[in-house]
């Protein structure tokens, strides 16, 4: 009788996706090497459920310094977030499935220090729940549509506060 063993890297084509940037070969630091202070970015998980979006601003964070992550649903955004802990976390209010706010929260409990930034246009914003309450009190309110700058700027701020 023959054993037959399943090659646990062989996932079916549809699960064969990943959110984490290419990396040319000869960009890719050295073990141990600490010369290139792209070590040492600020890790940033970017969640929105418009794969556009969610990769642009990945693209804009990691242009100005940033190690830039795009996740398109909240589930991702954990798993993620689990295996790449990030310093900081933008999420849309608004996400199909989980929205940015139960994310956020969730983020929070098995992540405390990383910091959170939720993006809302003004009718997702007047949804949320007022702030100080648990749920909210963590969280830095950016309004949309945000000028590339000012969420540079934004990032910046939030990564350097308490």
């Amino acid at each position: 009788m023959h054993a037959t063993h399943s090659d646990p890297l062989q996932f079916p084509a549809a699960s064969r996706r990943t959110n984490f940037p290419i990396v040319p070969i000869d960009e890719v630091p050295a073990a141990g090497s600490s010369g290139d202070s792209r070590v040492d970015r600020p890790v940033v998980l970017v969640v929105d459920d418009k794969p556009a979006i969610a990769d642009r601003v990945a693209e804009i964070l990691n242009q100005h310094g940033y190690a830039a992550i795009a996740a398109y649903d909240g589930e991702d955004a954990l798993e993620t977030a689990l295996l790449i802990p990030p310093e900081l976390v933008i999420a849309d209010v608004r996400l199909a499935g989980m929205s940015g706010l139960e994310v956020a929260a969730a983020l929070k409990k098995k992540l405390p220090d990383c910091k959170v930034l939720l993006l809302a246009d003004q009718e997702a914003a007047s949804d949320l729940p007022v702030p100080g309450k648990d749920t909210v009190r963590d969280f830095a309110l950016v309004d949309k549509p945000v000028h590339p700058v000012d969420l540079v700027a934004q990032v910046s701020a939030s990564l350097k506060s308490n």
